[in-house]
């Protein structure tokens, strides 16, 4: 059990006048990851928002209201996403995340079935960790290339890198230094931090924003401002907006689905946390194949409306240790208000005109941070690299990742990059002998809930 008396167990309803605020702090918490992804991959923030919303009241209704998780936008797929995205458009890219919530879907009813020993055997840490380096590093490129040149082009602007170099400075500087709650929300400090020097350095179109205030104040009724206030965010809906016969193939499934496997165990990894800081065995009862099952279910849903894959967010797990206020009502109320700001013209403008260079700042630490966790991975599974079979896993993963080698197995299908690499680190740990050595000396599927400080948090793949 937790050390720390819980202010809110995970059945019980906060006071009305409690609840909006115990709510606003998973908002914010998830705020800055969660629009991010949408901006990165030319996806809707407003969609994003709504998605997640929608994602994380159907992951809380599938785990029985027991596990008080917040699912947002996952940084795994971004790579992928953006790769379907210039050749099939944001059409093909949500067939690739339906099939990846099949995937979690196949995985819950496996681990019901069989455990998780099988599963173990397929991705140990020492596949895990360097695909997850991978996904880090494959976005570096990403990162520099909106700090440092000007939206739509390849000119470099002096402006536009110091703009990003304040926002990481600032980012840093509320991770390290701010306490509590604060510390929980880096990523919106720098956004708001970096957008305000952007502003100073005039390089933030407003008119969105201006048009959006105009039309509100202009209206001549009650119903008007409503109406002005309010819009339909960008849906991208199946049988609606495109038909999925015409759009899939066999390269999204390549380019998208492998990684599924890599951001499950990342999942595992959040729900082990998560049960440390509840002091309650999530992974046992209700159960993991549950969790991971409200996981697809909520990338499903997104695929469905236009959204980026979903994915627990440690951030809120953060929150939860600090607050020791663990009401999935609460959880419920944060999904409630994002779906609410997916739907206010307002923030969607606002969100809208933040610069590249803002978000490219940001991304500098982020997407370090996910290539880290790999490398903690690696570290808390005592991964002995001295071992040459750990070490031609994780050197052959790390080369065909980072440097993007592909296979053309027919004209119109390639496997690629992060996939590729992932694929051919689960086949070098299947036929390559001393398998043991791999798993290091912790099942991470299957670690004991133990005690915790207020203060633990979890950092990895969001």
């Amino acid at each position: 059990m937790n050390q720390h008396k819980a202010a809110l167990e995970v059945n019980e309803v906060p006071a009305m006048h409690k609840w909006l605020t115990l709510s606003l702090q998973h908002l914010f918490a998830m705020f800055g990851a969660t629009i991010l992804v949408p901006f990165l991959t030319g996806l809707s923030p407003a969609v994003a928002l709504v998605s997640s919303g929608v994602g994380t009241l159907a992951y809380l209704l599938i785990t029985k209201g027991k596990i008080p998780a917040y699912l947002g936008s996952s940084f795994a797929f971004i790579a992928p996403i953006i790769a379907v995205s210039e050749s099939s458009g944001v059409a093909g890219a949500m067939i690739g995340s339906f099939f990846i919530g099949l995937v979690y879907g196949l995985v819950a009813l496996l681990i019901s079935m069989f455990g998780t020993n099988w599963l173990m055997k397929i991705l140990p840490p020492v596949v895990v960790g360097p695909v997850i380096i991978v996904i880090g590093l494959g976005l570096a490129s990403t990162a520099i290339d909106m700090a440092m040149y000007i939206p739509g082009s390849e000119t470099y602007s002096g402006t536009h890198f110091t703009v990003a170099l304040v926002t990481l400075a600032i980012t840093i500087i509320a991770s390290i230094f701010f306490r509590g709650f604060f510390s929980l929300v880096p990523i919106l400090f720098g956004i708001i931090g970096g957008y305000v020097f952007a502003l100073t350095q005039g390089i933030v179109d407003t008119a969105p924003i201006q048009e959006e205030w105009a039309s509100i104040t202009s209206a001549d009724s009650l119903w008007g401002v409503l109406a002005a206030l309010f819009q339909m965010p960008d849906f991208v809906i199946p049988f609606v907006d495109f038909a999925p016969t015409e759009v899939f193939s066999w390269e999204i499934i390549f380019l998208m689905v492998p990684l599924a496997l890599v951001t499950i165990t990342e999942h595992t990894g959040d729900q082990m946390v998560l049960s440390k800081v509840v002091g309650k065995n999530f992974l046992k009862k209700p159960g993991l194949h549950r969790s991971i099952l409200g996981d697809g279910v909520a990338t499903m849903i997104a695929s469905f409306l236009g959204g980026p894959p979903n994915t627990t967010y440690g951030e809120n797990i953060g929150v939860m240790a600090i607050t020791r206020v663990y009401s999935v009502f609460v959880i419920g109320g944060a999904a409630v208000i994002a779906i609410f700001f997916g739907f206010v013209g307002m923030i969607t403008a606002v969100i809208g005109s933040i610069p590249s260079a803002v978000m490219g700042g940001v991304s500098i630490l982020l997407f370090g941070i996910i290539a880290s966790s790999g490398l903690r991975m690696l570290i808390d599974n005592h991964i002995d690299l001295g071992e040459k079979r750990n070490l031609i896993i994780s050197s052959v993963i790390l080369v065909i990742g980072v440097g993007g080698a592909f296979i053309q197995v027919t004209d119109n299908i390639q496997i690629a990059g992060m996939a590729l690499s992932a694929i051919i680190g689960i086949i070098l740990n299947l036929v390559l002998p001393g398998k043991e050595k791999g798993e290091g000396k912790q099942n991470m599927f299957e670690a004991p809930v133990s005690e915790t400080s207020s203060e633990e948090k979890q950092s990895g793949v969001a």
